[in-house]
């Protein structure tokens, strides 16, 4: 079992740090179980299956994500994530390609007392 995350502000941090080690459970344990993601696509996941498919193929394509927390806004159990991001990446060609970003992430903390991702969305308020 992981850890329990108590201060919200912390996810972003663990995330990148399970993602960066290639540990694709210790992603996973990160979200709630019925948690949503906007990819930089821009397409909307649901489920456990698709999340594990997209940070398994962020894995495969040996994304190196660094983060820098801007924001954490915290209240009736619920917090705001807004981070600054980085990510190096295998692009379709081979490439290596470095996009970045803001994301406005939702979170929300569990009867355990442990905080967990409800909603990511890596491309913030970007309409794209």
């Amino acid at each position: 079992m992981s850890p329990v995350i108590t201060d919200p502000a912390r996810l972003p941090i663990v995330f990148q740090d399970a993602l960066n080690a290639g540990d694709v459970d210790g992603v996973l344990a990160l979200f709630a179980p019925d948690a949503g993601m906007r990819t930089v696509a821009g397409e909307q996941l649901t489920g456990a299956a698709a999340l594990r498919a997209e940070i398994s193929g962020t894995v495969a394509a040996r994304g190196r994500l660094t983060n820098v927390q801007r924001h954490t806004l915290v209240g009736a159990g619920t917090a705001l994530l807004v981070t600054d991001w980085t990510m190096e990446i295998d692009g379709p060609g081979g490439e290596r390609i470095t996009p970045t970003g803001t994301t406005a992430n939702v979170a929300r903390r569990d009867a355990d007392g442990g905080w967990r991702f409800t909603v990511l969305n890596p491309l913030g308020t970007s309409g794209s």
